[in-house]
């Protein structure tokens, strides 16, 4: 696993930034990117919450390949609570240039 093992918590209205550790068990348990993101925004943010409240968070994530060379290491994921919605909106993506 390549995880670094933190986490960065950015506060875009308080200006602050914060490294915390890794849950290593949801690590474990919900593999992958999308799984992990969606179960810290499960975990953290309100189901009522308003989509365009500062309430509501936008949370990237990447995979236990990051970092390495195995062909899908570049792929993130990033999940809020979607405003068209108002359910959770995942996105995948990948960076690199493809083989």
């Amino acid at each position: 696993m390549a995880w670094a093992g933190k986490i960065l918590r950015v506060n875009l209205t308080a200006g602050t930034c914060k490294s915390e550790p890794l849950n290593m068990q949801w690590a474990r348990d919900y593999i992958g990117q999308r799984g992990l993101a969606t179960k810290y925004f499960v975990e953290e943010v309100d189901a009522k919450v308003d989509p365009l409240s500062p309430d509501n968070k936008m949370i990237w994530a990447t995979g236990p390949l990051t970092g390495t060379m195995a062909s899908t290491g570049g792929r993130y994921s990033v999940i809020t609570k979607g405003a068209l919605t108002g359910a959770p909106a995942p996105i995948r993506a990948a960076t690199g240039v493809p083989s």
